[in-house]
């Protein structure tokens, strides 16, 4: 799929009056959220506010409670199989196979998605992270840095155009952590879609041009990205109560 051929006018997501119900507990709670193609969005929220499962509704994991969303102009609950092949997911948790290679895992997510040029699409992607040394080593010997930059490429593998990322650094270390925001960065030349989660205010806010901040299952605060960190943490704190 070519990301410049996917739709520009309208929204790349819709949610509208978005519920998720566990139990008795409300994780979202009526959420309303238009997000334009070629967005940068940044989602901020102290642990259990609702952003994972915020992403996960997106990325059609989690069914919701109630209400209305579209993904690349199809309804999340009719047209799921169609929402998947126009999104690519990157969470803390990898989806790779340990015991396969790094070509073995692209190529086999490369053939659920009968991508075309499979093989030089593999070769492109893993320069792109710079993993080409390791292309034919397990994923389990690889360190925790390399396999979320393998994830970043599986991906991609099929040319999405929304990326949905939740938490991608989590127990990543300075340096990995700098290494993925500029593997993301790259992967932002084709006018791509993405939605960040994150507890980095200072990344999301330079990744960004758009920030919201989830408190208690609903959105708090949405705004453009902040130029000055300060005001974003002084706005964090007032909707959280939180210090980032």
């Amino acid at each position: 799929m070519d990301v410049m051929a996917a739709q520009t006018d309208g929204y790349a997501i819709e949610v509208k009056r978005l519920t998720k119900v566990y139990g008795e507990h409300y994780a979202l709670r009526g959420i309303d959220l238009s997000v334009k193609w070629g967005d940068f969005l940044a989602i901020f929220g102290p642990n259990g506010a609702g952003k994972t499962t915020l992403l996960k509704v997106l990325a059609t994991i989690v069914k919701p409670s109630s209400g209305d969303v579209s993904v690349a102009g199809f309804n999340l609950s009719e047209d799921a199989v169609k929402v998947r092949n126009r999104i690519g997911v990157v969470s803390h948790q990898t989806l790779l196979y340990d015991d396969l290679s790094a070509y073995e895992n692209l190529r086999f997510y490369g053939k659920m998605y009968e991508v075309a040029d499979l093989k030089n699409r593999i070769n492109q992607l893993v320069a792109q992270v710079g993993l080409e040394s390791r292309l034919h080593d397990p994923v389990r010997t690889l360190s925790r840095g390399m396999q979320q930059r393998l994830a970043i490429a599986r991906a991609l593998i099929h040319d999405p155009p929304i990326l949905l990322l939740d938490e991608p650094g989590t127990g990543l270390d300075q340096q990995a952590s700098a290494m993925l925001a500029d593997i993301i960065i790259s992967t932002l030349t084709r006018q791509r879609t993405v939605i960040m989660t994150t507890h980095s205010l200072e990344q999301g806010a330079a990744l960004s041009n758009r920030v919201i901040i989830i408190a208690d299952g609903k959105i708090a605060y949405e705004g453009p990205k902040q130029q000055d960190l300060g005001s974003l943490r002084e706005a964090y704190y007032q909707h959280t109560g939180v210090k980032n």
